[in-house]
């Protein structure tokens, strides 16, 4: 076989999860309940099918198997969360010895089976009684993160060397206080800037606390899904409509993180437009401070932009979308289960971003997939062939292998996700894996693509 797309030595093959869409047994051994938990409870109806986080991969009791299989698909590395409510119920005060139990096995596990761990601290899963407190519009609860992730790094840093803070930050602030897709459901401009502002601070204050850890070797970084914004046309209306998205979705986050600082466009229109958050003056300094040594990109498809064609209601609240259109571009390529658009190129272009504007930063992609539905479809001889993966991801590797072909600082590609689990409120509508879940037995089989990433895995290319 010819391996004309060759990766750099040690390049890291795997796949990311996170604990709420994973773990399962989301009441049990003393786990304190998250905003998932709470928000399923109250309004069911809101989950696809009625299937809350209770019932997912079930990876509490079956890591063992499931780390087993990891090693089959050739996986160096893989990442996962912690959930902050099993370790501190609560989200403060007494420590789980049951939850340290259990992420020691995990981690350990990993590690018997050559199967490096990355570990994100948060991945959506407020506990509830700091959502309570006013989540991440509170100086409390980042404070609480904060010593959370330096709990984080007591227990598990003499292991664990690849850390995130936050998984896609923007998301909760989109979900949660703009777009009503996550709770607490509030749509309020003002109030979705206080918590991405007050989110930056706590990854700050968490790679503040890393670096006091002194873990040797240790890397801290922050995932971000990076959507780059491409204008309809080469009008300057246009043009600088795409600049508005861009600031708002990608460089809110990505500026302040890599280069400690936010963009000055961004503050003038947070400015103008009455925005502001609070602030503390010792912020600027310890931004400026704390800046990632690695980046996490999660890609999934692109943003396309134009200009607004009408006025916005005077009488409609604020919103991102005053500033812009979403394009409908013609001839897109589509998935059309999940209505999002393929754009392979994509990848190549935020990693020459990265390349050009963000230093050459160390990076990998650490999530990439493609959710979808009713794949027991394509079963032949008892497993799934899913061809359509198979090209979605070599299609993606061959646009990264041109941007390290290019001198880009790519260190590997995770993708979304090792086994089929359970979404945020989609459920199990898309299913994501390399591997099968039979959801009534609990069963797994390996997909065709499972195999395929093997190969590229043994082979370090394809």
């Amino acid at each position: 076989m010819t391996i004309k797309y060759r990766f750099p030595e040690g390049f890291w093959w795997g796949s990311a999860s996170s604990a709420a869409q994973m773990e399962g047994a989301s009441r049990e051994d003393g786990k304190g309940l998250n905003i998932w938990d709470h928000w399923y409870e109250k309004e069911p109806n809101r989950f696809f099918d009625g299937v809350g986080p209770d019932t997912t991969t079930d990876f509490y009791h079956r890591y063992k198997e499931d780390i087993k299989m990891m090693k089959e698909l050739g996986h160096n590395s893989f990442r996962f969360s912690i959930s902050w409510s099993r370790l501190i119920p609560g989200g403060v005060g007494k420590v789980n010895e049951k939850a340290i139990d259990f992420y020691n096995k995990v981690i350990n596990e990993l590690l018997k089976n050559n199967i490096e761990p990355f570990i994100t601290l948060f991945h959506f899963d407020m506990p509830l009684e700091m959502q309570q407190k006013g989540g991440w519009e509170s100086r409390e609860v980042v404070d609480a993160y904060s010593n959370y992730a330096k709990i984080c790094f007591r227990l598990f840093g003499d292991r664990v060397k690849k850390w995130f803070t936050f998984n896609e930050p923007v998301v909760p602030v989109e979900g949660g206080y703009l777009y009503d897709f996550h709770y607490p459901n509030v749509v309020d401009f003002n109030r979705a800037v206080q918590v991405a502002y007050n989110t930056v601070i706590a990854h700050a204050k968490a790679v503040e606390e890393f670096k006091k850890s002194n873990i040797k070797d240790g890397k801290i970084g922050i995932i971000l899904n990076l959507t780059p914004s491409y204008p309809r046309s080469n009008n300057p209306a246009d043009l600088k409509a795409a600049n508005i998205a861009d600031l708002l979705f990608n460089r809110s986050f990505l500026d302040p993180a890599v280069r400690g600082e936010y963009p000055y466009e961004l503050v003038e229109l947070i400015k103008k437009h009455n925005l502001m958050p609070k602030v503390e003056k010792e912020d600027k300094e310890l931004l400026k401070n704390n800046k990632i040594d690695l980046l996490g990109v999660n890609y999934y498809q692109p943003r396309r932009i134009k200009a607004k064609a009408c006025m916005p209601n005077p009488e409609s609240p604020l919103m991102p979308d005053n500033f812009f259109d979403n394009y409908e571009m013609p001839g897109r390529k589509m998935n059309p289960y999940r209505g999002w658009e393929i754009y392979e190129k994509g990848i190549y272009d935020i990693a020459i971003n990265i390349r050009d504007n963000y230093g050459n930063i160390e990076w990998y992609v650490s999530e990439n997939g493609m959710g979808v539905q009713n794949e027991e479809r394509f079963i032949r001889n008892g497993r799934i062939e899913d061809d359509y993966r198979i090209e979605f991801i070599s299609e993606h590797l061959k646009w990264l292998h041109k941007g390290i072909q290019e001198g880009c600082n790519v260190k590997g590609y995770h993708m979304w996700t090792f086994i089929d689990n359970w979404s945020w409120t989609n459920a199990y509508k898309n299913r994501y894996g390399f591997v099968q879940l039979d959801l009534k037995t609990q069963e797994r089989i390996i997909k065709k693509s499972g195999y395929w990433i093997k190969e590229v895995s043994k082979n370090n290319g394809f």
